[in-house]
Parts: C-alpha cells; sequence; structure tokens
C-alpha cells in the first residue's frame, strides 16, 4: 500500500513500546479524518491496513504469550482484546462501506469509529500492556516485538484492510461470539 501515510514499518522493538506506537498513530489518523484537511479516502484506507493487522498480529503473536507470561493479565483481560478488536472492526467496516467522505454519515461513523478505538486503547494499555511491561522479561518483549512486527507487515502487504477482508474478519467474529447482536 502506498498512499503517501505513514503505516509504521517497524522491524524490532519492545512489543509494548511497539503497539503503544501503533494506539498513537490510531489516534493521529482518526484526527485527519475529523479534520478533512488531507485526502479521507486515503487516510480511511491506511487506518483500515494499520488497525486489521495491529489486532490481528496482537491476537496471533501477542496475546497468547503476555497471557502465559504476566501474572496480571487473565484471560477475561485477553477475551476481552479480542472483543473490542472486533467492535472496532465492526465499526471500521461502517466507515468502509461509506461512499462519500464529506458526509454526515462519514462524520458520524469516524467518531463512533474514534469511541471505539479510544477506549480499547486505554484498557489494553491499562491491564494488558503495563502490568507486561514489569512483569514479562525485556528479552520476551523484543523478541515478541519482532515477531508482531513481522507478522503486522506482512498483512499490510496482503491487504488485510480491504472491504472484502474486514468483512470477512467482522463475520468471523460475530460465528465466534466476539460481537453482541445489534
Amino acid at each position: 500500500m502506498s498512499s503517501g501515510i505513514d503505516l509504521g514499518r517497524p522491524t524490532s522493538g519492545d512489543v509494548i513500546d511497539l503497539i503503544s506506537d501503533d494506539h498513537r498513530r490510531f489516534e493521529q489518523l482518526l484526527s485527519q479524518m475529523r479534520l478533512g484537511t488531507v485526502d479521507r479516502d486515503a487516510v480511511r484506507k491506511a487506518f483500515a491496513a494499520v488497525l486489521v493487522a495491529h489486532g490481528e498480529a496482537e491476537e496471533e503473536i501477542v496475546y497468547p504469550v503476555l497471557r502465559r507470561a504476566a501474572s496480571d493479565v487473565d484471560a477475561h483481560d485477553i477475551e476481552h482484546g479480542r472483543e473490542e478488536h472486533a467492535e472496532g472492526n465492526d465499526a471500521l467496516l461502517v466507515l468502509l462501506e461509506l461512499k462519500a467522505t464529506d458526509s454526515q454519515a462519514f462524520a458520524d461513523a469516524v467518531e463512533e469509529l474514534s469511541n471505539v478505538v479510544a477506549h480499547h486503547i486505554a484498557e489494553e494499555e491499562l491491564s494488558i500492556l503495563e502490568p507486561s511491561r514489569t512483569e514479562v522479561s525485556t528479552r520476551t518483549r523484543w523478541d515478541l516485538g519482532a515477531k508482531w512486527a513481522r507478522r503486522r507487515n506482512a498483512l499490510i502487504d496482503e491487504g488485510c484492510g480491504s472491504v472484502e477482508n474486514v468483512r470477512r474478519v467482522v463475520a468471523a467474529a460475530q460465528q465466534e461470539g466476539l460481537l453482541q447482536e445489534a
């Protein structure tokens, strides 16, 4: 994906810092969509790629290790994180399916997505990331960082933020019972 928008391409680092960096990137991209001073469609596509890649890489690589390695991170925290990823992807799908980016429907969808993402960031940073910073060894966090970054970047390269893939991800979350019925 070459939109000229910085998606971040980490290759190594402490996984907690890398995840937090993406959280700040989410906030920045959402702000750009709200303000409308840039190409909203390009930002929407970039945001979709980073959000989906970030969450899938976390669930595949990071969550299982942190669940085992950090005594303050329990199964409920991990399941709740997965549910919030599903809610974010569901809100993202609404945004991606809109045609016009200068409509009230677009503004409303960005606001809903912003709220869901902000809630998830706050909870994940408090209940999963911060305990892991002190309970998981530096070596493990750096190993996870490299693996997470590799998977995240590969997912972006594979087009994980396409509307078709987001539909598939949301349908899978519904089947798993991660999304509450509307």
